[in-house]
C-alpha cells in the first residue's frame, strides 16, 4: 500500500478536508466569529461541490480492488453533493431557532460524516468496505433524526430509526458471512467469478438485499419511514428521503449487477414483487395522510418502487435510467420539502388543511409546491415525466409489459393525491390562511435552483445522453 491508492479517492479526501475545517472552525473560532459559521459552512461545501465536478477518472480501482471509481461513480457523488448543498441552504431558518443554534456545528459535521460513508458505499468493490461505509452513514443519521432531543417526536423517531438500522444491519452481516463462507472472499469480482446457485448463496443474497431494502424503504421494510420522517427535523427528513435513498439505490444496483449476475432470474423475481407492493402500498397509504411530512414519506416509498423498476431490468439502459431518476427526484423532493420547511419554520403548521388558500397569501411558495407535485407525479413537461418515461422504456425493452402496465396504473393514483395538495393551495379557501411569509435568501436560492433543475434536467437531453454513455463501464 502506498500513497497512489489514495489518489483515486478525490471526493472522499476533499470532503474529509471540509469535515476537518468545520471542526476546527467550531472549536477555535471566537464567539463573534461563530455567527458566520453558517455562511462559512455553506460556502465551504459549495467549493467542494464545484471542485468535484472537475475530478475526472477512468474506471479504475485501488486497495487491491476494494475501492472502485469511474465516471458513473463520480456522477452519482456529484448528484449527492448538489442535494446536500441545497439541504444546507434550506436549514438556515431551522438552525437559528434557540433549540438548534448551539448545535449548528454538529449538524454540518454529522451530515458531512454520513456523506463520507455514502461515498464509500457507492465506490466499494468489497463487502468489508461497503459495510464500513454503510455504518459510517447510518450512525450519524440516527443522531440527526434525534437532533431535537427535547422534543418527544424527534427522540422517538431517533430510537425507531436506530433499532431498525441495527436489525437490518445484523441481517445484512449475516448474509455477508454466508457469502464469505461459500466463496471464501469478500471482493465483488471474485465472488461473481466463483458464485453458483445454491440455497446458501440465495439466502445470503436475500439477506443482503433485505438490509438495503430497509435503507431504500421498500415494502415490507418501510414501516420505520413514516414515523421517522414525521418526527425528525424537516431538513433531516429531506436528507433521509433523497440523499440516503439515492446512495443506497446505487449501492444495491452495483451489488446486483456485479456480484449476483448469475442469480439474475432469482433476484428479478423478488424485485418484481417488491416493486408492485412498494408502489401500490405507498400510493394507497399516501391517500390517507393529512400530515405533509407523512404524506411525502409514503410518496417517497412509492417513488422508490419506480426507481427499483429501472434497477430491475439489469441492463445498461436501466442503470442510466436509475441515475437519471435519482437526479430528478433529488430536485423534486428538495422543492417540495423546501416549501414545507419554510412554512413549518415560520408557523409550525404541517397539515395539508393548513395549506388551504396558500396561493392567495404566498403565491410563490404555492407555485413552487405545485411544480414539485407535478414533477413527482410525472406530469409533462417537468423532469419527473422524463424520468418515469426512461424507466418505463428500459423495462419495456426487456419485455416487462405487465410490470410497466401496473406501474402506469399506479401513476393515476399518485396523480390524485399529488393534485390534492394543489387543490388545497389553489381552490380551497379558508378564513385563516397561512400569513404572508418572508423566507430568507438561503431558502429562496435553494428553491430557485431546485426549480431550475426540475425544468432544465428534463428539457436538456444531453444530461441523459451523458449518463447513458458513462453507464457502460460500470459492470
Amino acid at each position: 500500500m502506498d500513497l497512489s491508492n489514495y489518489l483515486l479517492m478525490k471526493h472522499e479526501l476533499s470532503l474529509i478536508v471540509v469535515f476537518l475545517l468545520l471542526i476546527f472552525y467550531d472549536l477555535f473560532a471566537s464567539d463573534s466569529a461563530k455567527k458566520y459559521y453558517f455562511p462559512f459552512a455553506c460556502g465551504l461545501f459549495l467549493v467542494h461541490t464545484v471542485v468535484c465536478f472537475f475530478f475526472k477518472s477512468d474506471y479504475d480501482s485501488s486497495f487491491a480492488g476494494m475501492y472502485v471509481t469511474g465516471p458513473a461513480y463520480l456522477t452519482i457523488k456529484n448528484v449527492l453533493n448538489i442535494g446536500v448543498f441545497l439541504i444546507f441552504l434550506q436549514a438556515n431558518a431551522w438552525l437559528k431557532k434557540p433549540d438548534a443554534i448551539l448545535k449548528r456545528g454538529e449538524f454540518f459535521m454529522l451530515t458531512t460524516l454520513t456523506l463520507i460513508g455514502m461515498y464509500l458505499m457507492v465506490s466499494s468493490g468489497n463487502f468489508l468496505l461497503f459495510y464500513i461505509g454503510l455504518e459510517t452513514a447510518s450512525l450519524p443519521i440516527a443522531a440527526l433524526v434525534a437532533f431535537n432531543k427535547y422534543k418527544h417526536e424527534s427522540a422517538e423517531a431517533g430510537a425507531k430509526y436506530i433499532f431498525n438500522a441495527v436489525f437490518s444491519s445484523a441481517i445484512m452481516v449475516f448474509g455477508i458471512s454466508f457469502l464469505y463462507g461459500a466463496c471464501g472472499t469478500l471482493y465483488y469480482t471474485d465472488i461473481a467469478a466463483t458464485i453458483y446457485s445454491s440455497p446458501m448463496i440465495i439466502m445470503a443474497m436475500i439477506f443482503i438485499m433485505a438490509g438495503l431494502f430497509f435503507k431504500i424503504s421498500l415494502v415490507p421494510f418501510h414501516l420505520w419511514a413514516p414515523d421517522t420522517y414525521q418526527g425528525a427535523p424537516t431538513n433531516v427528513t429531506l436528507y433521509l428521503s433523497t440523499i440516503s435513498k439515492g446512495a443506497a439505490v446505487f449501492a444495491l444496483m452495483a451489488i446486483l449487477y456485479k456480484v449476483f449476475p448469475v442469480l439474475a432470474d432469482t433476484w428479478k423475481s423478488i424485485i418484481w414483487i417488491i416493486i408492485i407492493l412498494t408502489i401500490t402500498v405507498g400510493n394507497l397509504f399516501a391517500l390517507r395522510q393529512k400530515n405533509m411530512k407523512r404524506f411525502l414519506a409514503f410518496s417517497s416509498i412509492s417513488q422508490a418502487g419506480y426507481i427499483m423498476l429501472s434497477v430491475f431490468t439489469g441492463t445498461t439502459e436501466g442503470m442510466a435510467a436509475t441515475i437519471f431518476y435519482v437526479f430528478v427526484y433529488v430536485f423534486s423532493n428538495l422543492a417540495a420539502f423546501g416549501v414545507i420547511s419554510a412554512i413549518e419554520d415560520k408557523t409550525g403548521k404541517v397539515n395539508m388543511d393548513d395549506y388551504n388558500g396558500l396561493y392567495y397569501s404566498n403565491p410563490k411558495l404555492a407555485l413552487t409546491m405545485m411544480i414539485a407535485m407535478f414533477s413527482l407525479g410525472g406530469i409533462p413537461f417537468a423532469a419527473g415525466f422524463f424520468s418515469k418515461l426512461f424507466v418505463f422504456m428500459a423495462a419495456m425493452e426487456q419485455g416487462h409489459v405487465l410490470l410497466v402496465f401496473l406501474a402506469f396504473l399506479n401513476i393515476v393514483i399518485s396523480l390524485y393525491y399529488y393534485l390534492l395538495v394543489v387543490k388545497a393551495m389553489f381552490i380551497k379557501k379558508t378564513d385563516s390562511p397561512i400569513e404572508c411569509l418572508n423566507t430568507d435568501g438561503y431558502m429562496k436560492t435553494s428553491l430557485v435552483i431546485s426549480l431550475i433543475g426540475i425544468f432544465l434536467v428534463g428539457v436538456v437531453s444531453c444530461f441523459y445522453q451523458y449518463i447513458s454513455e458513462i453507464s457502460f463501464g460500470i459492470y
